[in-house]
């Protein structure tokens, strides 16, 4: 594992241990020598988390689409800005660049890039892990959400217990070091499975 992927809020949330967190997130990763790739903002969680990893000597990648950059607010003062065209371009060019996907608290943008992540490798695109890093139970309803989807079909429980979720940093980054891709099928259907062969 070389980059860590991280997607969170352009805002910074109501509570100060979102950016706690962000900022331990972004320290953490340059003192273990992984680059940050992230969505080249220098707003509200983003901002703080790249902040944070250049503080400690660490590599920052930002990925932000054009219409972004307009907005002034891109990162100027990251190891490396990509400016893409699109959210569809940003999201191809991050997975490339990326080893691990982690989400910190966010809004519509997060959780679009992370399912968008955990979508590709439900359908054998990608195989790399995918977790949230919680803080104060933010991400409490989304779990009971995809535990929904377990229990009504929608979802191999495989898949629900390959995402990684948690508020302990150390934790996160035994489970990302050690990680072993499920190979559950996405077809629940027996039938549908057989059709397919």
């Amino acid at each position: 594992m070389r980059s860590v992927c991280v997607y969170c809020g352009s805002n910074a949330g109501s509570r100060p241990a979102y950016a706690e967190h962000a900022a331990a997130l972004g320290a953490r990763l340059a003192r273990e020598g992984l680059a940050l790739v992230y969505g080249g903002g220098n707003v509200g969680l983003m901002g703080v988390l790249a902040d944070a990893a250049l503080a400690a000597g660490g590599e920052v990648i930002g990925v932000i689409p054009e219409q972004l950059v307009h907005w002034e607010v891109a990162h100027r003062g990251i190891t490396r800005l990509e400016v893409v065209a699109s959210m569809h371009e940003r999201k191809a060019r991050m997975f490339d660049l990326s080893d691990a996907f982690v989400a910190l608290p966010g809004g519509f943008g997060t959780l679009d890039e992370m399912f968008e992540m955990l979508t590709w490798r439900q359908l054998g695109l990608g195989d790399k892990p995918c977790a949230f890093l919680d803080v104060d139970g933010f991400y409490a309803p989304l779990r009971a959400m995809l535990d929904r989807m377990v229990g009504e079909r929608f979802l191999h429980a495989e898949q629900r217990h390959d995402l990684w979720h948690g508020e302990d940093i150390d934790a996160l980054f035994a489970w990302m070091r050690s990680y072993v891709p499920a190979h559950a099928d996405k077809w629940l259907d027996e039938k549908r499975r057989e059709e397919l062969r």
